[in-house]
């Protein structure tokens, strides 16, 4: 009797299995046949699409450069001429671009999004701005019958590349499961933070911890290079010390230390100084607009800005080492 029970168990198990596993196939079928409309393919953007395209959502596309089109076209995706188009062919629509004026012009402006948006559309911006301007967007959204959300990103092009991002998500509740459903393609981690802006919030927090992180990594690898200790054994008793963080043992600013990060590469690629400096900017703004003390995090925008004036612009953000170095040599050329 007992041996009857476990094998009806077991067949009930592998019958329960089977329907999981059709419904899952099921869903994946139907949401591959809803196109996913995109708009700015950058740096980030790109690799993103190319996660979606992976995952059976057929990817409507845009971007101000045609020529950063080609190689998602290559790849299958439909390429249209503004993003007004793009919001008159998809329901789900995802954004990516650099900041605040370029997120404004692509949702309110002549072909802007909004002049053609159906009603129910979920839109995604995952563009790093003023939170200010995204809750302005969900409510210019809404007037539309449209559903905003702000979902912006850390992790960098890599994590962009093998859809390990995190994401931080801000806007209407309801709704969160179904950007998951997109996010998930494109990023390892989907966190709900609230209502819109609030996403904006965390990234801008994580990014001026960042650059602070990065600041204080590059001096003390500098100070102790200088000290005539070896940089990667000090990169090695930082990383199993207190002194570790993400700067030191997952994106050593020294060349040589790392492979595989931008500092190994003459700062080429990653994130960029000009972006690093915008984001500190928008935490300086929000800051001063809640009279929150933030010292470093200026010390941080100040460096940031200078570096952008000096020719570090389009260099990775951890060329704050190289722009240090640079530092101690002019007082020895103005000795000399």
């Amino acid at each position: 009797m007992a041996a009857l029970f476990r094998g009806s168990r077991n067949l009930l198990q592998r019958c329960n299995k089977q329907h999981v596993d059709l419904a899952l196939v099921c869903s994946r079928s139907m949401a591959s046949k809803t196109p996913v409309g995109f708009i700015g393919l950058g740096n980030m953007g790109s690799p993103m699409a190319k996660n979606l395209l992976r995952h059976g959502y057929p990817v409507i596309a845009t971007d101000v450069f045609p020529e950063s089109c080609k190689e998602l076209q290559d790849e299958g995706a439909q390429i249209l001429d503004s993003p007004a188009e793009v919001a008159d062919k998809a329901d789900r629509i995802i954004t990516m671009l650099p900041s605040s004026p370029n997120v404004i012009e692509v949702y309110t402006g002549p072909n802007g999004i909004l002049k053609k948006v159906k009603k129910g559309t979920l839109l995604i911006d995952s563009s790093t701005i003023d939170p200010s301007v995204s809750k302005e967007m969900a409510l210019a959204a809404e007037k539309m019958g449209a559903v905003f959300m702000d979902a912006p990103v850390s992790g960098g092009v890599g994590a962009a590349s093998l859809a390990k991002l995190t994401f931080m998500v801000g806007g209407v509740e309801e709704e969160y499961t179904a950007a998951q459903e997109l996010l998930t393609c494109m990023g390892a981690n989907v966190v709900y933070c609230g209502q819109v802006g609030t996403g904006q919030a965390a990234k801008i927090c994580n990014n001026m911890l960042l650059a602070i992180g990065m600041i204080g990594t590059a001096e003390t690898m500098n100070l102790g290079i200088r000290l005539g200790l070896d940089p990667k054994l000090l990169a090695q008793i930082l990383n199993m010390s207190s002194g570790r963080c993400w700067s030191s043992d997952s994106y050593n600013p020294v060349p040589g230390v790392m492979e595989g990060v931008p500092s190994g590469n003459n700062y080429q690629g990653g994130f960029g100084t000009t972006l690093m400096a915008k984001d500190l900017g928008l935490a300086q703004h929000t800051a001063t607009n809640t009279k929150t003390p933030v010292p470093l995090g200026s010390l941080a925008h100040q460096i940031y800005r200078v570096m952008c004036a000096r020719g570090y612009a389009n260099k990775d953000f951890s060329s704050v080492f190289q722009f240090l170095r640079e530092q101690e040599e002019e007082p020895e050329k103005k000795g000399d």
